[in-house]
């Protein structure tokens, strides 16, 4: 999957139409339902991700200025956006969704071509702006799942997934807590390393499921390790 924002942007525009999709099928009950987030209604995650549209908004408006907009107000004000914001009507969260999502949209459109190659503040430190857009996809991709309203890792785009899937090894490769392991999508040759690959296993399976299984998103039922044992354990994912 390419990083370029301006393609990437058609990707988020589908996401983001799967995910309205699911939300427009939700009733009362099922968004005061628990997530697959502890301690999270489907309420959280939907109004985490309309939220998370503005923060990325604001950062795209600090790369376009200059001037240094934060993501969120800080994290006591994310939380309580969220808190606030998840025993909303069903009806209200999908309105929010969609007018978060456009701005999001205009957000990205409003960019000139040079401010892509600007920096800015994260949560979890700098980032080049040129990388907003695949933040957003993967937060739509990922909180969809964590619905638990039957959108699954298997459904993701297959490029999406082998991008997470590089993005969250290239991750673990620096973290002195992950464990060695190598990995090989189904059918191929190419392995993927995490720390020391002599003795260490190999787990194999399709792109969609070696991610979600490293982010926690899935107990890798499915996957086969080699030799014969129980699966590593991930350390925990952002």
């Amino acid at each position: 999957m390419t990083t370029d924002p301006l393609l990437l942007a058609g990707e988020v525009d589908d996401a983001t139409a799967r995910l309205l999709r699911t939300a427009a099928a939700l009733d009362a009950a099922a968004v005061a339902a628990p997530s697959l987030l502890p301690g999270w209604t489907r309420g959280h995650v939907l109004a985490h991700l309309a939220r998370n549209a503005d923060g990325f908004v604001n950062l795209l408006t600090s790369a376009r200025t200059g001037e240094q907009l934060p993501m969120y107000a800080g994290p006591a004000a994310r939380a309580a956006d969220i808190e606030s914001g998840a025993a909303r009507a069903p009806e209200v969260h999908l309105d929010d969704l969609r007018r978060s999502a456009q701005r999001f949209a205009e957000a990205v459109t409003a960019m000139p071509v040079q401010a892509w190659s600007a920096t800015v503040e994260t949560r979890r430190g700098p980032w080049p702006a040129a990388m907003l857009v695949w933040g957003r996809l993967r937060e739509l991709e990922v909180h969809h799942v964590d619905l638990a309203a039957g959108y699954r890792p298997t459904d993701w785009p297959p490029a999406f997934a082998g991008h997470l899937l590089h993005e969250v090894v290239g991750g673990l490769a620096e973290r002195a807590d992950a464990p060695a392991m190598l990995l090989r999508y189904d059918g191929s040759r190419h392995e993927l390393v995490v720390g020391d690959r002599e003795g260490a296993p190999l787990v194999t399976g399709s792109p969609a499921e070696l991610a979600a299984w490293l982010i926690g998103r899935s107990s890798g039922d499915g996957l086969t390790v080699t030799p014969d044992g129980a699966l590593p354990t991930p350390p925990e994912w952002i």
